[in-house]
């Protein structure tokens, strides 16, 4: 029973998707409804508005943070081991993904992943960022640097923790972020992706699933 708690506690601290919260609060629009829709640091800052990006980018990164935190600090106590924590690790970032409070609308979860990573063993957490910031500055894709921190994030823990639970929590978590960056790895092989830094139109463009095709009705 202790152990479903600490889960669902879990879920519902990663259901808080700042990128909505921190727009809200700052009076910009709903990040589903431009750009990628995608309700993440990368789409809040197509607002221009770095503030909140980088409110997003904290606050995504710290529940994913707190709650294996807490399963940590307190698991032990009702008798729960290495199990609970990465059950609890994959429950923060469904939460993220699937949202209880924004009707299941979710982001992508690099931030709260990294938050993840952090919390189980600082090492892991840093080789993973390590590994982020190169291709980022070497390639300037966000997206591809995300896919390949996931791919080697499940080797930086079973060095760090053993091939263990852990592991195999964070394998999960690197195999859903790569399913939700599909799109975006079918525009790197198109060369469509945008760079990092990339400068377009400063006006917020509504997100793919919403922009109609100018010919569509067309005789």
């Amino acid at each position: 029973m202790a152990s479903i708690a600490f889960i669902v506690i879990a879920y519902l601290i990663g259901s808080l998707s700042f990128a909505v919260i921190v727009s809200r609060a700052l009076g910009l629009p709903d990040p589903h409804t431009y750009g990628s829709g995608n309700p993440g640091a990368t789409n809040v800052l197509r607002t221009g508005n770095k503030l909140a990006a980088a409110l997003t980018l904290a606050g995504d990164g710290a529940k994913g943070w707190l709650a294996v935190f807490l399963a940590q600090a307190f698991a032990w106590r009702f008798g729960l081991g290495g199990a609970a924590t990465a059950a609890v690790a994959l429950a923060v970032f469904a939460g993220h993904l699937w949202p209880l409070f924004f009707r299941f609308r979710g982001g992508k979860g690099v931030a709260t992943a990294a938050g993840i990573l952090f919390a189980l063993d600082w090492r892991i957490g840093l080789g993973t960022l390590a590994t982020w910031l190169v291709v980022a500055v070497v390639f300037r894709y966000s997206s591809l640097a995300g896919l390949v921190a996931a791919v080697f994030a499940p080797l930086f823990t079973a060095l760090a923790l053993g091939f263990g639970v852990h592991a195999a929590a964070v394998l999960a978590i690197a195999a859903l972020l790569v399913w939700r960056h599909a799109e975006n790895i079918r525009k790197l092989l198109a060369g469509q992706e945008r760079r990092i830094g990339e400068k377009r139109s400063p006006e917020i463009s509504p997100p793919p699933a919403a922009r109609r095709d100018p010919s569509a009705g067309a005789p």
